[in-house]
């Protein structure tokens, strides 16, 4: 890749993206075709992705609605042309420029009751017939009562709202693949260890907020944070309120920026994988409990996508079968399928290669917002992860904003360590466990689809390769997460190549300095070593 500016990479990108033309006709296009859908959690980034593909892929959908709420100082409407000012739009606007003549916003909110709509919305969205629910808090920390109302209440209103529409043909719910990261072996089945989702909400609107805080170590229980517990919940109100609707269950791994489409590496998500490898390349984060040989259940985001979209089509198809089968009990599995979107079935890749393949390519690229040489260590053991953060985070942290102290300027890295830090502790239960999945419900759907399907909907991971993925990977993050453009790439090789000889004159200059405090002790102690021993 040369330096020829970040509009040339985005181009080269986007034709790259293009699929070959073939004269099959696709079952799932023609199954959103004149279709009303709704999108929860539009505006994040796999709801981005999605809004997208719908548009794009399906130019005889007829409305795709958008839930929007406020935030940080902007109304809904604002946050809604903003939202489309996105370069992952870019492809969608060529192919199909008068898109937004099919988008209709409404303002609404995962964490109010009711999602916040109004009565005119909710008799707006009477004539909805396909539901993807992927609104998310995504913040593994999250307050408990935040993330229960967006990941539990919101997801028992839109399934109690579904059995009032009069010909919805499906409604998919995007969980998480570790929402049962309680078990070791993780099926696309149906797991009812967590507390009951109408006694939780319950219990949560009977508590403040500080007796709530309180008791939420005890809730938790085996798992490590809100986020996944919630989740956890959210399938047990699906299982419990979906009756003869048409539901599926869509739970995607960790997931990363996209591999192809609608282009290249595109990502604009801090959390998980995505933000070890960001502080890690700037020269901040230089240590991680992380188990290196344990398999990195990372997924792109564009195959969790069509993934998600392709269920949809297969729960409508169950759901038709299922109407003709004079069979009255139907396993719950059956009845509310399971999809987990996951790699490591077909196409598993290691913790240790995921951080090897990003720190090659990454330094062929430097950013000139690098801060510092790269040095990742990848400890097993949590007591010696806790021990490099000390030296390797903590002490130069300070040292670095006494210096900003005394020379008048306001200190910022020990801030900053602290950050990381607590994002670590968050991490470090993913990167440090192992566990199996099995995906047998996406091998069979992906075995049900035709080719033309199989190009526009791809997300069988064999066909990922995990080489180029990467080295497209580190560009994206450069571009895109850093904002830095192409046009600087020399720029930052040359600033890179300073700051190896100061991370090698450092790290010289301190072994030297503790080699020398060791010989001192040691020649302390011997002069009291009697002369006749």
């Amino acid at each position: 890749m040369t330096s020829d500016g970040s509009n040339a990479y985005i181009n080269d990108i986007l034709d790259f993206s293009e699929s070959p033309v073939t004269n099959e006709k696709s079952e799932i296009v023609e199954f959103l075709a004149h279709t009303n859908v709704l999108v929860t959690g539009g505006t994040g980034f796999l709801g981005k992705l999605l809004v997208e593909k719908l548009l794009r892929v399906c130019p005889d959908l007829n409305k795709l609605y958008m839930t929007v709420r406020p935030k940080k100082g902007k109304t809904a409407l604002e946050r809604y042309e903003e939202n489309f000012d996105c370069v992952v739009y870019d492809k969608l606007k060529r192919e199909q420029p008068n898109f937004m003549d099919k988008v209709v916003m409404l303002e609404g909110d995962a964490a109010h009751d009711d999602y916040g709509l109004s009565l005119e919305d909710k008799k707006l969205l009477m004539d909805i017939n396909i539901i993807f629910h992927a609104a998310a808090v995504v913040r593994f920390d999250e307050k408990i009562r935040v993330a229960a109302h967006i990941n539990v209440r919101s997801t028992k209103f839109l399934l109690t709202f579904a059995k009032g529409l009069p010909n919805l043909k499906a409604f998919v719910h995007v969980s998480t693949a570790f929402a049962h990261c309680t078990h070791t072996l993780i099926n696309e089945i149906h797991y009812k260890d967590s507390i009951d989702g109408d006694k939780f909400l319950t219990l949560v609107d009977a508590m403040d907020d500080e007796k709530l805080e309180k008791i939420t170590p005890i809730l938790l229980d085996k798992w490590p944070n809100t986020y996944v517990y919630t989740k956890a919940i959210g399938e047990n109100i699906v299982l419990k309120y979906t009756d003869d609707l048409p539901v599926c269950i869509v739970r995607p791994s960790i997931v990363l920026s996209t591999d192809k489409e609608p282009l290249t590496a595109w990502t604009n998500n801090m959390y998980g994988a995505t933000g070890v490898v960001l502080a890690s390349g700037v020269g901040l984060l230089r240590t991680l409990h992380c188990v290196s040989e344990n398999i990195a259940e990372v997924i792109p985001a564009d195959y969790v996508v069509s993934n998600i979209v392709a269920s949809a089509w297969d729960i409508a198809n169950k759901k038709a079968a299922q109407k003709l089968d004079e069979n009255p009990k139907i396993p719950d599995e059956e009845r509310i399928p399971i999809y987990n979107s996951v790699s490591s079935c077909q196409n598993p890749i290691s913790w240790g290669v995921f951080m090897n393949k990003n720190a090659i390519f990454g330094v062929e690229i430097p950013s000139i917002k690098v801060l510092w040489y790269y040095m990742l260590i990848l400890n097993r053991y949590l007591l010696l992860h806790n021990i490099c953060a000390f030296f390797l985070h903590t002490v130069p942290a300070v040292i670095v904003d006494t210096i900003a102290l005394l020379s008048g300027r306001k200190p910022t890295l020990l801030d900053a360590y602290r950050k990381i830090h607590k994002f670590s502790k968050v991490i470090h239960y993913f990167s440090a466990r192992q566990w199996r999945f099995k995906n047998d419900n996406v091998v069979k759907l992906w075995e049900k689809m035709n080719s033309r399907d199989r190009q526009i909907f791809c997300f069988n991971t064999i066909t990922l390769d995990w080489e180029e993925y990467f080295y497209q990977h580190m560009r994206g993050l450069r571009t895109y997460m850093l904002n830095d453009p192409f046009d600087t790439v020399e720029e930052g090789i040359k600033r890179y190549a300073k700051l190896r000889i100061a991370h090698y004159t450092v790290t010289l200059t301190v072994s030297l300095l503790l080699l020398w405090i060791l010989v001192s002790f040691v020649s302390y102690i011997w002069s009291f070593w009697p002369l006749s021993h």
